[in-house]
């Protein structure tokens, strides 16, 4: 069993990125927050649809993506995420009223990316922690961001961050046979789908559940796993 050093690499560089970004969010004015938050959400967009593109079964995806939905809607995902961060919030004293908004935001944006499956996948069976490197870097920057403009719940993602991630390097070993490039870019376009609904929020064009379809992320396997040949034959009959 490998130590999950890139994990916890990751975990400082959102540690300290987002601690310049609570310095750096009493030295902005208002106008300057504003447009570092429509930055952030143009920015998400485009993440969302470079991830979504990667699709390789589109009815695949739209499957994982409703019934995934109504299993995070049916088991409240979202109300349940935002009360413990509200909870924590409570227990810390904090007045920061997007505390539960910061939170899950920054978890959902570190976490269902390709190169937090692909990186984990590399720890947890070669010893490799480069990649997770990399997307040290890449999550270190964009905490900056999150936490100047949402406080000092960023902060605190790196919480659940730490339990996925380590969690995904743990088990990596034993799903190795199951993880292959066609299931990886499924679940990155899956990924994709949900930043998506994160730029949409930070953009307040409308407000997306987008915890709710966490479960997309899981019921996509199954889906591409034992279901994909015969939903690729429905779609040629169509």
């Amino acid at each position: 069993m490998h130590l999950p050093l890139g994990t916890i690499v990751n975990a400082i560089a959102v540690i300290l990125g987002s601690l310049l970004g609570l310095w750096l969010r009493h030295e902005l004015p208002e106008r300057l927050r504003a447009i570092v938050f429509q930055g952030i959400g143009i920015c998400t967009l485009l993440i969302g649809m470079q991830m979504a593109l990667k699709v390789q079964n589109l009815l695949v995806l739209v499957f994982a993506v409703l019934l995934g939905g109504l299993l995070g809607e049916w088991a409240r995902l979202e109300d349940r995420l935002r009360g413990l961060g509200e909870r924590l919030r409570q227990r810390m004293g904090s007045s920061e009223h997007r505390f539960s908004e910061g939170l899950m935001m920054a978890f959902l944006i570190f976490c269902v990316g390709s190169m937090t499956v692909v990186g984990a996948l590399e720890e947890g069976t070669r010893g490799n922690p480069q990649l997770l490197y990399v997307k040290s870097v890449l999550d270190g920057f964009t905490s900056i961001a999150l936490a100047a403009t949402y406080g000092i719940g960023v902060l605190f993602s790196v919480i659940p961050l730490l339990i996925y991630q380590v969690g995904l390097t743990l088990l990596a070993g034993a799903a190795e046979p199951l993880l292959s490039e066609v299931l990886i870019s499924q679940m990155s376009a899956v990924g994709g789908v949900l930043i998506l609904g994160i730029g949409i929020n930070v953009l307040e064009l409308k407000e997306v559940k987008v915890t709710n379809f966490l479960p997309a992320l899981l019921v996509v396997i199954p889906l591409q796993l034992y279901c994909a040949p015969l939903l690729e034959r429905l779609s040629g009959s169509t």
